[in-house]
């Protein structure tokens, strides 16, 4: 949407607030209770699905509504981002190893210690199912005003494509933390429920109430077949904050990186990359599709300064603005920012990753994107710690969330290229991981990689995750790539598990350099532990008894 239409409708937000059902079944609320009037209309008591699709600009705003749910839902613990607006990033940071919780905040995540009755566990599952439920409601409302004439048929099943994506989107986002990856028997593993049809009341309610837990493949089948049909209907481009077709492909290839598919996952970013690549000058390589580039330095990709990511590398991200956010107890300045800068310091970047060799040190992410700074801990040198600047709205907390940038298409392809390659190393993959490395260079023509920098395509591999741990390190893409790689059919590339990490709460400007030794006090979590995924939430299963609860919660 443009600013102008994000601004009414956030002006309009209250009048309208909640005219949808909600969610999972342990947070299920039937109507809506509002007095107030909306300023060109008579007034009412409540509003209905029926009633908010009765005209266009009333269906553009229960289209607002869903990228609204997907932003900053209401929980137990008031807006914290959940699930996109903030959660994501630092839910998916702190389960993995390269980011240290310094306080109590996301100690529950960064240790493992999750149970069916954590906050933040239902939080996220109540969240994320508010938002595929809201889609549900609105698909089924665009159907019904497109075929009435209210709006063309054509602007229904593009608002009803937006939907589908964000629902594509929501479920994955609950399969890596709620099943185990679809390398682990192909899919066979139970899955999360797959909502496709609107929760309106007890009928539709019941009827949820008879249907088990799919299988993690039944799951991947309907994400695609959902991204397909955004695929189809979606513009090319739609703005940053709501879906397009280039997001709906960059998804796809995602997704099929984590069922192992590469053909399908390379079909999909052959769709968006050109066959003629510029590694040396990686910002003058544009998408076939929406014009997208990475930018000429790192810091530039997220609009600094000042924090608007609405640039040419993002794909896709989710809106947050001083009036709507994830507060100052979820929104990511304040939760990764320096303490010194108006954050709070609570998540710091570990030595685990940043005195990695294979950082190089003249890396330009190093210096723009990251700084030495104050924490929860002080702003001693025992509390000092290496800090993100990614976010840096720390008053208003407008920083928008990084869900899909074109870095990541990149990469991924990289990563797609070698690992169809096995008996070689693949120079266009080199070259696309180049792309992203080289921006950062210094000196890209002498620190370039060729064949010569790998003895084989898994020590190729190795350096493409390598690369996207720095590219997207406080991005939230971390566990993800746990999650995938851990039944990794390349036994030197699979994740054991939840990785060994710092302890909790450790700080300290001493522990940072290149080749400095890391001490990981927080033992790790093999795969074969029942805790490497999260229990489904108390609320779930006891109201819905049919949900089996994952083993050992």
């Amino acid at each position: 949407m443009d600013s102008k239409t994000y601004i009414n409708y956030k002006t309009n937000k209250m009048r309208f607030n909640k005219f949808f059902t909600a969610t999972a079944v342990s947070v299920l609320v039937l109507a809506v209770t509002s007095c107030e009037k909306v300023l060109d209309e008579a007034p009412y008591t409540a509003f209905t699905d029926e009633s908010v699709f009765t005209t266009p600009e009333r269906a553009l705003l229960a289209l607002n509504g869903v990228y609204d749910a997907g932003q900053t839902g209401s929980t137990t613990l008031g807006g914290r981002g959940y699930p996109f607006g903030a959660a994501t990033v630092e839910q998916g940071e702190c389960r993995g190893e390269d980011m240290v919780n310094l306080a109590a905040f996301y100690q529950i995540t960064y240790q493992g210690t999750y149970t069916p009755t954590t906050a933040n566990n239902q939080a996220m599952w109540d969240n994320t199912y508010n938002m595929i439920n809201k889609a549900n409601i609105a698909i089924d409302g665009f159907r019904k005003v497109g075929a009435s004439g209210i709006i063309s048929t054509t602007l229904a099943t593009q608002y009803e494509a937006e939907c589908r994506f964000l629902r594509a989107l929501g479920t994955h986002e609950l399969l890596v933390h709620y099943a185990r990856p679809f390398l682990d028997g192909n899919g066979a593993a139970l899955g999360v429920p797959y909502r496709e049809n609107a929760i309106t009341g007890s009928a539709s309610l019941d009827k949820l109430k008879t249907e088990p837990r799919p299988t993690v493949a039944y799951d991947y089948s309907r994400i695609i077949n959902d991204l397909n049909f955004a695929e189809a209907n979606l513009p090319n481009t739609n703005g940053v904050i709501r879906a397009s077709k280039t997001a709906a492909i960059a998804l796809k290839q995602r997704i099929y990186m984590h069922m192992g598919q590469w053909d399908n996952a390379k079909t999909e970013g052959a769709k968006l990359i050109p066959a003629t690549l510029t590694p040396l000058t990686p910002s003058t390589t544009t998408s076939v599709i929406g014009g997208h580039s990475l930018l000429a330095n790192p810091a530039a990709a997220f609009g600094l300064p000042g924090g608007n990511s609405v640039t040419a590398e993002n794909i896709f991200s989710f809106k947050n603005d001083p009036l709507d956010n994830g507060s100052v107890n979820g929104a990511m300045a304040q939760m990764l920012g320096s303490a010194d800068l108006g954050g709070r310091g609570l998540v710091s970047i570990s030595p685990t990753i940043w005195n990695n060799a294979g950082w190089l040190g003249s890396d330009t992410r190093r210096s723009n994107l990251y700084r030495m700074g104050g924490t929860s801990n002080g702003t001693s040198a025992a509390g000092l710690a290496i800090m993100t600047t990614k976010y840096t709205d720390y008053v208003n907390r407008g920083d928008n969330c990084p869900i899909i940038r074109f870095a990541e298409v990149l990469l991924n392809q990289a990563e797609i290229e070698a690992r169809l390659s096995p008996s070689a190393v693949s120079q266009r993959a080199i070259d696309l991981l180049n792309m992203v490395r080289n921006r950062a260079s210094v000196a890209p023509a002498t620190t370039q990689y060729t064949t010569a920098s790998f003895a084989d395509a898994t020590a190729l591999i190795a350096a493409i995750l390598l690369e996207r741990r720095i590219e997207f390190l406080a991005e939230g893409r971390r566990w993800p790539d746990i999650h995938r790689t851990a039944a990794d059919p390349i036994s030197a590339l699979r994740a054991p598990g939840i990785p060994a990490k710092l302890a909790n709460g450790t700080s300290g400007s001493a522990l940072y350099g290149i080749g400095v030794p890391v001490t990981l006090g927080q033992p790790g979590i093999p795969y074969s532990d029942y805790r490497f995924i999260w229990p489904i939430p108390i609320g779930e299963v006891t109201q819905n008894p049919i949900i089996v609860q994952n083993p050992g919660y």
